[in-house]
């Protein structure tokens, strides 16, 4: 059974939120003294008419815990990310700034889902309140729209249980407090800390407060958008590309292990953890043949070859996506291995897109177990992560959310085709979107004019980005006839 009314009280909480802080960015313009005030107004009070409504239906909810099920998370979580970017779009929409309404959504898409894709040629031209709304879009999406307001749920007896694991990221899970709500509070606790950590680094370095505070937010949520076209280049500073490195590596480690290291000290719980070790490694592993293959073919000496490598490499692993040069000018090799990283992501548990390192660890140690098995048919040959068993249904799961993942790749790679772009442009689109990174490869370099894509690409880029930051499986559930079934 389906619970329309907790539905709808849920997604006019969350409204209202979204309300309020459309409301709190609104101060930006009158600071400024800008014109897209009145976006921000609007905005505002569109979402709380729209959220008061939604809270009218609810209002005979049952208000008893335990009575929302899982379909109930399910279909919260995929309508209130949506819900999110329509009137996420407005300030864009109703300002003028963004007279489309496609592209105001695929905008605001792009920020909650920390894609990082944008459809605005001259990022510079935009107001202050506009630009901050944009990086505050992809700090809110980092961990999710729904856990932010987690801690706020309970009040209004919802099942935050269900709302969790309907938007959590990843195979397995650190468990910091019995109440989920409690978990929640410390997570964004230790999101506030790398934020404000990273405004104060990158302030020190030389950078604008404003540009400070906006590129602390996109890279702790590694998003990408950045207040300048030319992103990180702009700066022509090493030591804030250095910066913006350690930070988007920092974010993108599980924060649960960050937790224990940041308020516990439990510095041997992250470095004994077997997805950390391999995210380690997928970095050094790709610096160095990225960094080498600069030395060799370029006329980068060895500092700037490594520093080039380490960033961009750090940059799309992470699914952050900030760029210091165009790194589809180099050789051909080098992009394609950049290209390779596309699919990784870093922790489960992070912020980042791609398919996560603890998938990739979990399949390698699959495959060298099934080798094993041909020598050897009778032996016992258990997967292990972090010294613990992976239950077979735990490695089913990845297997399936694998095969989703290369299946919906190749299938967006089709679409892009049929509507005229480029073969490797289609292939990095697809891929950039699912891997929520907003780079691309192609004849048009790492960032290319998502203006001029068709109107039912840009669509479609949306569903993508959707589909890649909720799991795949969160919103192809709720498009699965079983689903509906009352049983």
């Amino acid at each position: 059974m389906i619970h329309i009314k907790i539905i709808h009280r849920i997604l006019g909480v969350l409204l209202l939120i979204e309300s309020g802080i459309l409301l709190l960015c609104a101060f930006l313009p009158i600071f400024y003294g800008e014109d897209d005030l009145f976006g921000f107004i609007m905005g505002s009070l569109i979402s709380a008419c729209c959220g008061m409504t939604f809270m009218m239906i609810g209002k005979s909810a049952r208000k008893r815990e335990g009575s929302m099920t899982r379909r109930d998370g399910y279909i919260v979580v995929a309508v209130s990310w949506v819900l999110f970017s329509i009137f996420g779009s407005m300030p864009y929409f109703v300002s003028g700034y963004i007279p489309n309404f496609t592209d105001a959504f695929f905008e605001t898409m792009s920020g909650f889902t920390t894609t990082g894709a944008t459809i605005i040629d001259d990022v510079e031209t935009m107001p202050h309140g506009l630009l901050f709304w944009r990086s505050l879009s992809q700090w809110i999406g980092g961990l999710g729209i729904v856990f932010f307001t987690v801690a706020v749920l309970p009040i209004f007896g919802v099942g935050e249980v269900q709302l969790f694991a309907a938007e959590a990221i990843g195979p397995t899970r650190y468990k910091l407090h019995p109440r989920i709500s409690i978990s929640g509070r410390w997570i964004i606790t230790v999101y506030l800390l790398i934020t404000l950590l990273c405004a104060v680094a990158l302030r020190l370095c030389g950078m604008g407060i404003f540009d400070s505070v906006n590129h602390a937010l996109t890279t702790a949520a590694t998003g990408g958008f950045s207040t300048k076209n030319t992103s990180i280049a702009y700066f022509n500073s090493h030591s804030i590309e250095y910066v913006i490195t350690f930070f988007m590596f920092l974010s993108g480690i599980n924060y649960g292990l960050l937790f224990f290291v940041a308020f516990k000290g439990q510095v041997r719980k992250l470095l004994e953890d077997t997805q950390f070790k391999w995210y380690v490694m997928f970095l050094m592993l790709f610096t160095a043949i990225v960094g080498i293959g600069l030395f060799v073919s370029t006329s980068y000496d060895a500092a700037a070859s490594i520093r080039n490598a380490l960033f961009h490499v750090t940059a799309i692993i992470t699914t952050t996506g900030f760029t210091s040069t165009d790194y589809t000018l180099w050789p051909p090799f080098i992009w394609m291995i950049l290209g390779l990283c596309f699919y990784f992501g870093a922790c489960a548990g992070s912020t980042t897109g791609g398919m996560k390192s603890i998938r990739i660890a979990i399949l390698i140690k699959s495959m060298r177990n099934e080798f094993n098995r041909i020598l050897h048919p009778n032996a016992v040959l258990p997967v292990r992560i972090n010294g613990k068993v992976i239950p077979s249904s735990t490695r089913q799961s990845v297997l399936t959310f694998s095969i989703f993942f290369f299946a919906l790749v190749f299938i967006g790679w089709f679409f892009y085709l049929a509507i005229g772009i480029d073969i490797a442009e289609a292939y990095g689109i697809s891929l950039s979107c699912l891997s929520n990174i907003g780079l691309t490869i192609g004849d048009h370099g790492c960032n290319i004019p998502w203006s001029d894509m068709p109107v039912i690409g840009k669509w479609f880029s949306t569903l993508l980005m959707l589909v890649g930051r909720l799991e795949v499986f969160s919103v192809l559930l709720i498009l699965t006839p079983g689903f509906w079934k009352h049983n």
